[in-house]
């Protein structure tokens, strides 16, 4: 993926003057106060008196605060730290998001090489083809281990373009810092004309699991720098935002939900600076949810009505379990005895009961693999092992699996007769309580 996919109406152009920078000037002044790069801001610093020159090294002039400078700088620094580059206004903001809204092409060929990784059956793929067509919410369901999680990161793989993103963003004079470099992958490459305010990355795949909290949906000011961080959903604009274990999260599903009822019908979102104005947002991202609970546990019909794409990911059939094993002891480096997969599968559901799950070959294999370097052996998977590993992996409901505690010495029983004996003895002389 390379910048040279960017559709060039979605680019930015670098600004050439005071006026194409369309955020307040006095921002740029207070920028320029901590890092001065621009020379039209030099000049009304300099009329300001605010910087002088101390001299020159060759053709470069050599500046200074002037004592009203450094005032006039240590006032701004209270106001806020952010000393990255130029924010963009929120209208060029809005504009550009929804000039990069995600229209991938996909075939069924397509999204085979998508996943060539990972073993899905084609029924899930041709589930999965539609509703990422249809950058709809998603919601992934099904017994944990099944793969719901491996499927919703590789989502984004889906898209074979690249997009712009802005460091910050400003609203009322305030900085929301919106690249994060977490989920922004950027790209190399030059991209002549770019505003040097936007940076070029694939487009986003954040993930958000039991840690989500409600204050992580909303702008978040830093007391320290008063800089505000984006929320989860406005960083994942023209991508996707993966909700794993969706139901087990600290805030409830019904409240998180609602939180995003509005912006998943509209593709638009509120958010609220610390002195309560109200600025609107796109909201132009794909929601993944993914979960093992029925979706019928965790919201209402009119939420489910609002979510298209319920896709089950079922139990890994017996053919598609052997091809998964036998790519994770490949990746482990074992070898393996013919017939060993039969063994596992019979071992497994004598184990972990009749539903075979995809994380199970992966799991056991690397137990495997660190018996044999415990033991100093070669890498091989043989039946021993094999039923070595699963007695562990599925300790809770093997047999015999807890440890019994070894019989007492003979010397050691003979005592304990004598102290019950004597305690039998002792009782009948305690004297009867008064009632």
């Amino acid at each position: 993926m390379r910048p040279a996919l960017l559709t060039p109406a979605c680019i930015p152009q670098a600004p050439h003057d005071r006026e194409s920078l369309d955020i307040p000037w006095s921002l740029v002044v207070d920028l320029a106060a901590r890092r001065i790069n621009l020379e039209a801001v030099f000049r009304h610093l300099q009329q300001e008196k605010l910087v002088e020159i101390r001299g020159t090294d060759g053709q470069n002039f050599l500046l200074s605060l002037t004592s009203a400078g450094h005032k006039f700088a240590t006032d701004r620094q209270s106001a806020t730290h952010y000393a990255g580059p130029a924010p963009v206004s929120l209208r060029l903001y809005q504009s550009t998001v929804r000039a990069q809204t995600a229209r991938p092409k996909i075939t069924r060929q397509h999204l085979h090489r998508v996943f060539s990784d990972l073993v899905v059956e084609d029924e899930v793929l041709d589930q999965l083809g539609p509703a990422l067509i249809s950058q709809e919410t998603m919601f992934l369901f099904g017994s944990t281990g099944n793969g719901k999680t491996s499927l919703a990161e590789r989502t984004v793989k889906v898209f074979d373009d690249a997009i712009v993103v802005p460091y910050a963003v400003e609203v009322d004079g305030q900085v929301i810092s919106v690249f994060d470099p977490v989920i922004h992958r950027q790209l190399e490459g030059d991209c002549p004309g770019l505003d040097p305010r936007w940076t070029v990355c694939q487009r986003p795949a954040g993930m958000v699991g039991g840690e989500l909290s409600a204050d992580m949906l909303e702008l978040r000011l830093d007391p320290a720098t008063n800089i505000y961080a984006a929320p989860a959903q406005m960083k994942a604009n023209n991508g996707i935002l993966i909700v794993d274990d969706f139901g087990r999260q600290v805030i409830p599903p019904t409240m998180l939900l609602n939180r995003w009822i509005l912006p998943m019908d509209r593709r638009v979102d509120y958010l609220n600076l610390s002195y309560g104005l109200k600025f609107q947002v796109p909201f132009e991202l794909m929601i993944v949810f993914a979960t093992n609970l029925e979706p019928k546990q965790l919201m209402d019909a009119a939420f489910l009505r609002r979510i298209p794409n319920k896709i089950f990911v079922p139990p890994v059939p017996d053919s598609s379990f052997v091809e998964i094993f036998r790519r994770e002891a490949l990746r482990q480096g074992l070898d393996i005895d013919p017939g060993i997969a039969d063994q596992l599968i019979r071992l497994c559901r004598k184990l972990g009961g009749p539903e075979l799950r995809a994380c199970y070959p992966r799991d056991i294999c690397k137990i495997v693999a660190c018996i044999n370097a415990y033991e100093e052996r070669p890498p091989e998977l043989s039946l021993s092992d094999l039923e070595r590993a699963t007695t562990t992996y599925f300790a809770e409901n093997a047999p015999n699996a807890r440890v019994q505690p070894p019989p007492l010495p003979a010397t050691t029983q003979t005592n304990l007769g004598n102290l019950a004996l004597a305690v039998q003895n002792f009782l009948p002389m305690l004297p009867t309580p008064i009632t």
